[in-house]
């Protein structure tokens, strides 16, 4: 099975093609850390994995797509784009959470933290690899990690528990693949974990409707 990758709940604008069999190959991967072109850069790094992978739209059996936590703008890029290769292309979409794709490799107590903005971490704790709380928002010190052994994600948050900071950094295009709970299933419908409300108000909300 021929695998597209993508996530853009991070400052990474990940894309990858990945074989999935007995085990997960990356055949192809394009990241860029540009928080503030998720749009015009997610679409040219599919085009180059595929171009270096050697495989084109028609290979595609499925896509695999990061749903979060993460902002608004940002994550829904990547979440349009997959829905719009998947109904364009009649193959499964599966969202994964972005954070459960960090801590795939991991071992023991771990916590993954990557940035939400206003002084606050988006983070999930994690038991060899496994989800066990989170994924939340909250300020860095309102984070249990009590019991926690190291922190992994976005290096210069984690270094403000006091604890190792392992890798990776940003979900890879193998992780986010592996993070699919069962290729057996139907895939869910895509939820976005924005876990906050946008800045933007409407009139409503605001008291002027």
């Amino acid at each position: 099975m021929i695998v597209l990758a993508l996530d853009t709940a991070t400052p990474a604008v990940t894309a990858g093609i990945v074989e999935l069999g007995a085990t997960i190959v990356t055949l192809a991967e394009r990241t860029i850390v540009d928080a503030r072109a998720h749009a015009e850069r997610l679409t040219p790094n599919v085009v180059a994995a595929l171009a270096d992978g050697g495989k084109t739209m028609a290979d595609l059996d499925a896509v695999v797509v990061g749903c979060g936590p993460g902002p608004f703008t940002g994550l829904r890029v990547g979440m349009a784009t997959a829905a719009a290769y998947g109904q364009a292309l009649g193959i499964p979409v599966h969202g994964v959470c972005t954070l459960d794709a960090i801590a795939r490799a991991t071992r023991g107590e771990v916590l993954v933290v990557t940035d939400a903005r206003r002084r606050e971490v988006y983070w999930a704790r994690y038991r060899d690899g496994v989800r066990v709380a989170g994924p939340a928002v909250n300020a860095a010190a309102e984070v249990n990690a009590d019991g926690v052994q190291a922190v992994a994600g976005s290096p210069a948050l984690a270094a403000s528990f006091g604890l190792p900071v392992i890798g990776p950094e940003y979900p890879t295009a193998a992780e986010l693949v592996a993070a699919v709970p069962d290729w057996n299933q139907e895939p869910q419908p895509l939820i976005p974990l924005y876990l906050r409300r946008p800045d933007a108000k409407t009139l409503a909300e605001r008291g002027l409707a």
